[in-house]
């Protein structure tokens, strides 16, 4: 086997598969690697560089070596992937450098082999200066690479793969193999990899695809033996080829050590002295080109890099460019390399400079003696001559060179000065806003200012466009300001039938916002009260600007209690005749509902007495304690000392009282409610005696005094209790009765491993009228800065922290200043803006005149009339549409008090970003942003501040670190479970005892890196403590908690925080240690005493092996019976692929269903019941007549007839078909089955219902939550989840992000690149929820260790942003303005963004430079008619603004529209060609995914011929890439004048681009002036070329300002000017795209089969119906927007004939009236359809027709995947 062959073979049954099915399109940083850190393959890295088409250095028969282009391309590379947070390390592997050393002949692989030196020689030279660390590995099993990958674990290697063999080359061929080999080897060792080779940089992302799958290394032995023989033959071979030079030169692998040799003399004269020892080899004239070789590298140093950019090599004989890349570069390249790599010294060569001094000696060979002297001058020509001598180099004769190659007579560099472009001229353009911001620019701007004629632009006039539609409806007859059918104004009449069926609509919504208000819960736990707030009669333009209600309030409130403190040092205050009165009438109130209570009290104590067991008893004081009465005065204090006294009693009644797991449950259920009781304003001499005597039975007797002080101020007359306590300590010694009860340990051990979740966990609380709890100090900052009308806020705090209250605080606060003013809560989810808007229902009630109190809308559904209510809950597109709107900006958005933008660490995603950048620039008002997940949040504050500045308002950052309740985290591994372990039911199930917990510190194991979130919770502080002195830790000694802890006092957890971050101290310089992760270390010893024995003793190997899928699943039902056993339920288990939440609620259902068949099928008790209860149906006719007969005799008797019970039994209420207890999880008491009934069947009659099992697995307290099913679904799950019957609910993260759904563990299901420091934050914090549970649970499960230890370990990636104004934001803005008449909100809007010094907190650019990119950009809209002179849109408009998130596709859509491409498609005669033709064109624009370049390979042909996708998109349409490519030219050279002006305008600023980009190092000196004149150096500065937008060091290979691309102006613009190519509407990627692009859009609308997109092209099904919706929504919106379109010229064709009635269907009705498309009836047909205008062309008629019946056709397929 060949390496051909071998290639093919591995790539056909391993690669072209494996990549296809198992690559993944992902943001490399924000959603899979975050700040882990991965490995940069240095290889693929030279690769990268040397690969570059603009480089000159290694080029077939082009001497040019331009090393220092490649150092430049190199080092931006770098810098951009730092810039966007990666963190990383380069790692070269000596094995897989033959795909850099490629090439055809020796001079190609000679020049790349000396490259790849130098390149390795300068970032170990400059790695510090870089932040970065550079590795060198001979191969993977290199020991050293073992202890790399051991000490740093790195997530991925981001490395090339080869590429395709385009013929049968064998070399080619070998060096694929050897890559693929490596590849191979990665994977099957458990390291992920990502491909560098088409990866795309994206605003601040990085894009590229990841494979993660993993396998054994037992995999390799899977395929034929031949395979990897061919493979060894091959690296033995690509080894030889190296060795066999001439010369025999010694390439030494590459070593990371600091340049041995600093003198570049002394590196020159051991070269010589090689070539001198090998003289006989070389070939003819060897020795001159060498003497001038050494020339041009001593020259070099003294040349300013402009004297070193020239464009032409012509100069030289052919029979001399012949003769250096044939003979000499191969050989002078291949010692240059030895000794470079030897030295590690970093040399410059510059090709195009050697050639420069070549010609001139050829001019000068005439004179031999003195060419040196004449060339360079006497210095450098005399350190040359005395290196020359010191190796005893021959004499190098240049007349020889002279005579053999003569130079042409028109030989010599000319002069670049004729190359300059013509100047770029904007058109004119004249704005008030704008022109003062643009007189500082110094642009060349035409005097007139006409465009190319528009006459043959289609539907194109040049009239302006006004945007009153809203959009999102897709509809013609949609317009804003909205109109609503909840409390807003009425839309047009629609006949009777539709109006009920509006109506039932409403009311089902209602309804069901009722019932899930009714399901939330506040921070306590407690119901939600609604509040009533009363209207206040005024506008917000009656507020004073400083007015602030609450701080007013609070304010008085300080006053008054100042004012009654003062009253107690004087005199008493004599009271009214009728205060007396009033006073006595409250005694005398309270004496009687004291003996009430007394007299209720007592007989409830009877009737508890009377009860038999313990567990009855407690079960009927629990159901006392709902009556109000017992929550407060001295009744409360009683009925919980009677649960004491039970609890006590209980406990002495226990077998073996004092074994230890009965010991701790009931010490600490007594102190718990002991310590409580303390804090009541209720105690009396009698019940603190009680509570001292627990105390001192239990051995707490030193705590007493402190409690007793500080409730003694609040003591109550003394009364006597109403039963007798059970008695502890004797009456006379007062010794304990019973020994057993009292702690075997120091009270303060006891606390730290017992009682952690029940310590006071209050941080410098204290009351506040403002809000009905004590806030923490935090939490009163807060309350100051929103009672401030002009602070805006941004507050990290972790999840259950306590940031919900501040939300409603703020609505409040608006609601009572004014009954106009607005309030709007964004949510990045509609799961959240559902829960938000039902729990302002539960809050809060107030009626305003013509409004409503509160409203949604979504981009789905609203409820009420978003522009009349004062409180919006939306989603950020939504708002983002709502502020841009022109209708709005004069008449709701001035009334805008407070925007809360909740979860506001997404505008780091990148899809949904910047939508929330642009929210904070348009933003009217102070924000409030809340986050529990900002990783480094103080950059993203620093831009927040400066916007909210530029805008005149305060702003305060507070970021509190600690959660209120503590996580604890268990791993559980599925493959320990035995085989075929059975399960016999939730009652019987054996416990696996497989949730093994994981002590934080563990994770230290792993990687020598702590997070700085690492939380210990008090048991592990404890262990550790306990580790750490049995280790000899000498801090250790003054960390014993019994001295650290007061003795006295319970512990706070203040205290245990303050304790943490001290022993914490100790573990980061344990981890910092050289050996840390050495096992002999302290830290791993320590480790080890700590580590769950079942985790120690299992195999590592095991732990981290992939898991069977039939095992994974199999072992789901153990893990929730477990946590059923363990009382961890509820749990949300989550997954982050939609289609396998619901394959694992389905097994789970199917694990449950089986075993209760089993179990029915063999149990005599079940057997027994289903007779008992077909006996008592068959009775059923009987107590029908019997009941009739009672009825009869209770209606002829006045007698009270008893009532029959029998109908009370447990046969009435007992179903077969119900699940049975033991094999369900659901919490049947919590919810009525008759209520489950109903709401299922509501389900199932929707438009599209939920699928059967789902339904099912309902009835079993299990539950699927994820966007892709419906609201009325998601909103049933979520309340039935609340309210407690669902206890397993498996979900993605979208009841990670803020959704009240409490539970007591978090599970991860399985792994996924998607599980990252963020995600695993956000989803963890759902487990214990403050108000519900003291503890929470997190649970790993099937995942493998190491990835555990990594995610514990991980750190929260610092959030990057986007460029928001994008050419489509900048035409937004000025319909904005236009559409407004300059609305003072607009205007200000405009201003507040040009004062910024940075537009973006992920943007470098600068004022001065963001206003030329803005003033370009404006150009490029004049030029592509799409804004006027004024500023004033114009045409398209509409479809460019409403497809804003798809730039710069909605732009490309607007050119094709335009030019009549789109006309031509559509007016084909076949309808389906037209279709089909304008279908691949829109799949072209929109949709786009790529697919791995395996699929552009003919082998693809014989992979879709198997099925009906065509998987590849079929290339571009001819006419549209035509014209698209003339607007590309348009943009490139509108932005690249852009460049050149801004780089002309700021030169001096800007300073000489002479500095590397990542380690600073200045090449060249600054001037020449120090250097002799000679006519050589004269010449040099007279021709090189004098680029000005160009980097310099690009322009090193020749190249000046005439760029080839937009990608190629953003990627060589020169130092200063920062260029962002997601800001340019560029549309090289639709004509050129990387990578192929994938076919699924088109396929589906040929075939309509979801199964083909998955199977076929390779689309996850979890992301499919997304996918598909995402195009949809695509579709809808340009159709709605034709048909505006098309009214719009309907009309004016009308005005034009003088004609006055309008067109039809021109109705300025209905905005906002829009629904949730999923929730529709069955019988609701759609909208009427859109007849064709008067007017309308027939060819623009038939596009639209093409559209719609493309939408159609796509919509109905797709509506059909969902049923």
């Amino acid at each position: 086997m060949n390496a051909v062959e071998a290639l093919k073979y591995i790539d056909e049954h391993w690669y072209k598969k494996f990549v296809g099915k198992n690559t993944r399109w992902m943001d490399l940083i924000g959603d899979y690697a975050g700040n882990e850190r991965f490995i940069l393959d240095g290889e693929s890295l030279l690769q990268h560089v040397l690969d570059d088409p603009l480089l000159a250095l290694g080029r077939p028969n082009d001497p040019s070596f331009q090393i220092l282009h490649a150092v430049h391309s190199m080092e931006r590379f770098l810098n951009e992937m730092l810039k966007r947070s990666a963190v990383f390390d380069i790692v070269f592997w000596e094995d897989t450098r033959h795909l850099t050393l490629k090439g055809s002949t020796d001079f190609l692989v000679s020049s790349r082999s000396l490259a790849r030196a130098l390149l390795f020689s300068h970032l170990v030279e400059h790695c510090l200066k870089m932040g970065l660390e550079v590795y060198a590995f001979l191969n993977l099993a290199d020991p050293a690479w073992q202890a790399y990958q051991k000490r740093t674990k790195p997530m991925f290697v981001m490395l090339n793969d080869g590429g395709m063999l385009e013929n049968a080359n064998l070399d080619m061929a070998s060096r694929i193999l050897i890559q693929r080999n490596f590849i191979f080897s990665l994977l099957s060792s458990g390291v992920a990899i990502a491909l560098l080779h088409g990866a795309e940089s994206r605003d601040s992302k990085i894009f590229s695809f990841v494979i993660e799958e993993r396998f054994g290394l037992e995999t390799r032995n899977s395929f034929s033996p031949t395979l990897w023989n061919a493979v060894k033959t091959c690296g033995i071979e690509l080894e030889q080829t190296s060795k066999n030079q001439i010369l025999q030169v010694p390439l030494a692998p590459l070593r990371v050590t600091q340049p041995s040799v600093n003198d570049l003399d002394l590196v020159l004269k051991e070269v010589l002295d090689f070539l001198v020892l090998n003289r006989k080899k070389l070939p003819h004239l060897f020795w001159e080109f060498t003497l001038l070789f050494f020339l041009h590298i001593m020259t070099l140093p003294t040349l300013p890099i402009p004297e070193r950019v020239h464009r032409q090599h012509e100069v030289l004989h052919q029979d001399l460019v012949t003769t250096l890349v044939g003979t000499f570069f191969p050989n002078i390249n291949l010692v240059m390399t030895a000794f470079v790599s030897k030295t590690n010294r970093f040399v410059d060569m510059d090709g195009r400079v050697f050639i420069s001094i070549l010609h001139s000696a050829l001019s000068h060979g005439c004179l031999p003696k003195n060419a040196l002297k004449e060339l360079v001058g006497p210095g450098i020509a005399s350190r040359l001559e005395n290196v020359w001598k010191s190796a005893n180099a021959p004499l190098a004769d240049l007349a020889k060179l002279s005579a053999r190659f003569p130079c042409r007579e028109d030989s010599g560099l000319s002069s670049s000065s004729g190359e300059e472009a013509t100047p770029f001229t904007l058109l004119p353009f004249h704005n008030q806003i704008f022109d003062d911001e643009f007189a500082a620019l110094h642009v060349t701007v035409a005097d007139i200012g006409q465009v190319s004629s528009t006459t043959n632009l289609k539907f194109s006039q040049g009239t302006p466009f006004s945007d009153t539609k809203q959009w999102h409806a897709h509809h013609h007859d949609r317009t804003i300001p909205p109109k609503h059918h909840l409390g807003g104004e009425g839309v047009k009449d629609v006949g009777e039938r539709a109006r009920l069926k509006q109506l039932r609509r409403d009311q089902r919504f209602m309804s069901d916002m009722q019932r899930l208000a009714a399901t939330l819960t506040g921070a306590s736990g407690r119901m939600l009260e609604q509040i009533l707030i009363p209207s206040t009669g005024r506008k917000v333009s009656e507020i004073p600007d400083e007015s602030s209600v609450a701080v007013g309030k609070f304010k008085r409130d300080k006053k008054t209690k100042v004012h009654a403190k003062q009253q107690k040092t004087t005199k008493p205050v004599a009271l009214s005749g009728r205060e007396r009165i009033r006073q006595e009438h409250a005694r005398e109130k309270k004496a009687k509902e004291d003996i009430s209570s007394q007299d209720w009290w007592l007989e409830q104590l009877r009737q508890v007495e009377k009860m038999s067991t313990y567990e009855n008893k407690m079960s009927g004081l629990r159901g006392l304690r709902r009556n109000p009465r017992t929550d407060t005065g001295w009744l409360s204090v009683e009925v919980q000392l009677y649960s004491l006294h039970l609890t006590i009693q209980e406990w002495i009644a226990e077998s073996d009282p004092e074994a230890p797991p009965t010991h701790d449950r009931y010490t600490v259920s007594v102190i718990t409610l002991v310590k409580d009781l303390y804090t009541s304003d209720f105690l009396t001499e009698t019940t603190m005696g009680v509570l001292a005597s627990i105390m001192t039975a239990l051995g707490f007797k030193d705590y007493i005094a402190p409690l007793e002080d500080e409730a003694s101020r609040r003591l109550q007359p003394d009364r006597a209790m109403a039963f007798t306590f059970v008695k502890l300590l004797r009456s006379k010694s007062h010794k304990p009765v019973h020994k057993f009860m009292a702690i075997k340990e120091d009270p303060v051990i006891w606390q730290l491993r017992v009682f952690s979740e029940y310590m006071d966990r209050s941080m410098d609380s204290a009351p506040d009228p403002r809000v009905s709890f004590q806030p923490d100090a935090w939490q009163r900052e807060v309350l100051d800065c929103v009672d401030e009308p002009k602070m805006s806020l941004l507050i990290v705090a972790p999840t259950s922290a306590g940031k919900t209250f501040i939300s409603f605080y703020a609505m409040e606060k608006v609601l009572r200043e004014s009954d106009d003013g607005v309030i709007i809560y964004v949510a990045p989810t509609k799961a959240l803006v559902n829960q938000v808007a039902a729990e302002v229902y539960a809050r809060f009630r107030k009626e305003v005149d013509g409004g409503t109190c509160w409203a949604i809308h979504t981009g789905d559904y609203q409820v009420h009339d978003p522009k009349k209510c004062q409180i919006l809950v939306t989603v950020p597109d939504i708002l983002a549409i709502m502020l841009l709107s022109p209708p709005l900006a004069r008449t709701w958005t001035p009334r805008i008090r407070r925007i809360i933008l909740d979860e506001i660490h997404t505008i780091g995603h990148h899809e949904s970003g910047t939508v929330w950048e642009q929210i904070i620039l348009l933003s009217p008002c102070p924000v409030i942003g809340l986050s529990a997940t900002i990783g480094e949040p103080e950059k993203f504050n620093a831009w927040l501040e400066s916007v909210q500045k530029a805008k005149g308002f305060d702003h305060k950052f507070i970021h509190y670190p600690h959660r209120y309740s503590h996580l604890r985290k268990f791993a559980y591994f599925p493959q320990l479970l035995r085989k075929d372990e059975p399960f016999l039911g939730l009652d019987s199930d054996r416990p696996t005892k497989m949730i093994r917990f994981i002590h934080p510190v563990c994770s230290l194991s792993f990687a020598g890196t702590m997070p700085p979130d690492l939380a210990l919770e008090t048991p592990d502080l404890l262990q550790l403590y306990r580790a750490l002195k049995s280790q000899s830790v000498v801090e250790a000694k003054g960390l014993d908690p019994t001295v650290f802890f007061s003795r006295d006092t319970f512990i706070r957890k203040k205290d245990v925080l303050r304790y943490e971050a001290d022993i914490k101290g100790i573990l980061a310089r344990l981890v910092a240690a050289p050996d840390a992760l050495d096992s002999s270390s302290i830290l791993q010893r320590v480790i080890q005493e700590i580590q769950d024995p079942v985790i120690m003793q299992a195999s590592k190997l095991q732990l981290n092996a992939p898991i069977n899928p039939s095992t994974f699943m199999s072992g789901l039902i153990h893990l929730l019976s477990d946590m059923k056993a363990t009382e961890g339920l509820p749990a949300i288990l989550f997954n982050f692929d939609r289609h396998e939440c619901q394959i694992v609620a389905s097994h789970i259902l199917n694990s449950l269903e089986k075993s209760e068949e089993a179990w029915r099928a063999q149990s005599p008790e079940w057997k027994r019941k289903v007779s008992q209860w077909e006996a008592w149906q068959a009775r059923q006719k009987d107590r029908e007549r019997l009941a009739q007969k009672t009825a009869a005799r209770k209606k002829d008797s006045d007698d009270e007839i008893p009532q029959q019970n029998e109908d009370r039994s447990w046969e009435g209420y007992f179903d077969p078909k119900d699940p049975s207890p033991q094999f369900s999880f659901a919490g049947t008491a919590a919810y009525p089955k008759d209520e489950l009934v109903k709401d299922i069947a509501k389900l199932y009659r929707s438009w599209i219902p939920p699928p059967e099992i789902l339904c099912r697995a309902l009835w079993r307290g299990i539950a699927v939550h994820h966007t892709g099913m419906t609201r009325s679904y998601r909103v049933l799950v979520e309340r039935l989840f609340r309210v407690g019957f669902l206890r397993v609910v498996i979900a993605t993260d979208t009841l990670a992000l803020g959704i009240n759904a409490p539970t007591k563990s978090t599970v991860f299901c399985g792994d996924s690149p998607f599980l990252n420091a963020l995600t695993f934050r956000q989803c963890a914090g759902r487990a214990g929820r403050r108000g519900f549970d003291l503890l929470g649970r997190v649970i790993f499960y099937g995942i493998p260790l190491d990835r555990i230890n990594r995610i514990l370990l991980s750190r929260l990636p610092r959030l990057t942003g986007t460029f928001q104004l994008s050419s489509t934001m900048i035409l937004r803005l000025f319909n904005l303005l236009e559409g407004s008449n300059d609305a003072p909100y607009a205007v200000e809007a405009i201003r507040s963004i040009l004062r910024l010094q940075h537009i973006s907190f992920g943007s470098d650019v600068g004022k001065t430079q963001f206003l030329h990119h803005l003033r370009f950009c404006i150009d490029y809209l004049r030029r592509a008619h799409l804004l006027n002179q004024e500023g004033k849109p114009i045409n398209l408009l509409e479809i460019a603004s409403h497809l804003y998130y798809t730039e710069p596709s909605n732009l490309a859509m607007t050119v094709l529209l335009q030019s009549g491409v789109v006309h031509d498609i559509c007016s084909q005669t076949s309808l389906i060609n037209a279709k089909r033709d304008l279908m691949i064109l829109l799949c072209h624009l929109f949709g786009r995914r790529y697919l791995p370049w395996i699929y552009v390979t003919n082998n693809i042909y014989d992979f879709v011929q198997r099925g009906p996708s065509r998987v590849v998109l079929p290339p571009l349409h001819p006419a549209a890439r035509r014209v698209l490519a003339a607007h590309q030219k348009e943009i490139l050279g509108t932005f690249g004048a852009y460049a050149l002006a801004f780089s002309s305008r700021c030169a001096d600023e800007l300073g000489p681009d002479n500095q590397l980009p990542l380690s600073g190092r200045v090449i060249g000196p600054s001037d020449a002036s120090t250097r002799p004149e000679t006519a050589f150096f004269s010449q040099l500065a007279k021709t090189a070329t004098q680029p000005k937008a160009r980097s310099i060091f690009v322009a090193n290979s020749g190249h000046n300002d005439t760029f080839g691309g937009v990608e190629e102006l953003v990627r060589t613009v020169r130092h200063g000017v920062h260029l962002n190519e997601h800001a340019i509407p560029t549309i090289e990627r639709i004509l050129n795209p990387k990578l192929p692009l994938n076919a699924y859009l088109y396929d589906f609308f040929i075939h309509g089969q979801d199964d083909a997109l998955v199977d076929m092209n390779g689309i996850r099904r979890g992301e499919l119906w997304y996918a598909l919706d995402t195009f949809h929504h695509v579709l809808t919106t340009i159709r709605g927007d034709l048909e505006n379109l098309l009214l719009r010229m309907s009309k004016d064709a009308a005005l034009h004939q003088g004609e006055t009635d309008d067109a039809a269907g021109m109705s300025e009705d209905s905005g906002y009236h829009t629904f949730d498309s999923t929730e529709r009836e069955e019988d609701e047909a759609d909208p009427a359809a859109f007849n064709r205008p008067g007017g309308v062309s027939d060819r623009d008629w038939r596009v639209y027709e093409v559209v719609n019946s493309i939408t159609n056709e796509f919509g109905a397929k797709f509506k059909a995947m969902w049923a």
